[in-house]
């Protein structure tokens, strides 16, 4: 896996409730309306990328479709993609992967050359707070675009992009399930307060939920992964919770106790800010005091009070000549 996945989303999406969550919430309409939940298949697994060197482990899933009558299975690739910085190379990414998983399943004899490919569904989950920039269709990346009896010769692969930052808070509050709860965590995470009230949120969402018994489990290991990376205070507020719906009293508390010792924190910093630019500013005082003794006594001159107080050359001067004369 490389090194730029989330090993707690990877572990999320393996639970067909998030998966779902994820397409009706967050993925066209259109597409929603076509699938039959019910059959959603995992097909994960490690597969070697010659072009790239590595081994990749993004999600897979399979799930019926209905359209013009008809059913057939499509496959949801779900790439993680959790980077500082914007890969521009996606697109090329995106389409080694899906043909490296064709190849699988022509190698592991689900279907052949002759028989033909099943459709995709390439989605891009990503969680960077910078924003995205990469073409979503390597077509786009062909520079200059070619005149039209060559356009049909290029490559063409769109993926769906699901950018967690660009919802609002009340997109995401419309949507009122766990995972749209566990984004609003993630967009929380600068802000103690607005982590406490969303964690809290993420927790009644689950205990609303049918499978609240699966969600809660993997949820609970997620968020320790994510309050872990905040710091030791903020995963000490989890540290004896082994359930969000079970143990919210102890929930509560624990987020509570940590908001205050960061808001006193946070005080400390600012009393001691204060102090320093309070003692600055004393020192300041107690230079121009004794610049303007020694401006009175007449036995130095500008340059030499500047260097026995500290002070500028041109603050000097104007205290000379704020001097009655």
């Amino acid at each position: 896996m490389s090194n730029h996945h989330d090993t707690g989303y990877k572990e999320l999406f393996s639970y067909p409730e998030l998966v779902r969550q994820l397409i009706e919430g967050f993925a066209p309409p259109e597409v929603a309306a076509m699938m039959d939940f019910s059959t959603l298949t995992d097909h994960s697994g490690s597969y070697i990328t010659p072009l790239f060197g590595e081994k990749f482990e993004d999600k897979v899933w399979s799930v019926e479709v209905k359209w013009d009558g008809t059913r057939q299975r499509v496959f949801v690739y779900l790439l993680l993609e959790f980077q500082s910085t914007v890969d521009h190379r996606l697109p090329i990414r995106m389409l080694h992967y899906v043909a490296c998983f064709y190849d699988h399943l022509i190698k592991t004899h689900v279907t052949t050359a002759r028989k033909g490919m099943p459709p995709i569904f390439p989605v891009v989950l990503y969680n960077g707070s910078k924003r995205w920039t990469a073409r979503e269709d390597i077509y786009r990346m062909i520079r200059p675009e070619p005149p039209g009896f060559m356009r049909a010769y290029q490559p063409h692969l769109r993926y769906y992009l699901v950018n967690e930052s660009a919802f609002s808070e009340e997109e995401l509050a419309e949507r009122d399930t766990p995972l749209s709860g566990i984004f609003e965590v993630e967009k929380a995470s600068k802000d103690v307060d607005a982590l406490q009230e969303a964690v809290q949120r993420l927790a009644a969402r689950i205990r609303a939920h049918p499978e609240k018994s699966r969600l809660d489990e993997v949820i609970t290991r997620w968020l320790k992964r994510h309050l872990k990376r905040l710091g030791a205070e903020a995963e000490k507020a989890l540290e004896q919770v082994n359930s969000l719906v079970e143990d919210n009293a102890m929930l509560a508390e624990n987020l509570q106790t940590w908001a205050e010792k960061e808001r006193q924190k946070g005080e400390a910093v600012g009393l001691q800010k204060g102090e320093q630019i309070g003692l600055q500013r004393g020192r300041q005082e107690n230079a121009r005091e004794t610049a303007i003794n020694l401006l009175a006594l007449g036995l130095l001159d500008d340059h030499q009070i500047a260097q026995t107080t500290g002070l500028s050359l041109s603050e000097v001067k104007a205290l000379r000549s704020d001097q009655p004369h």
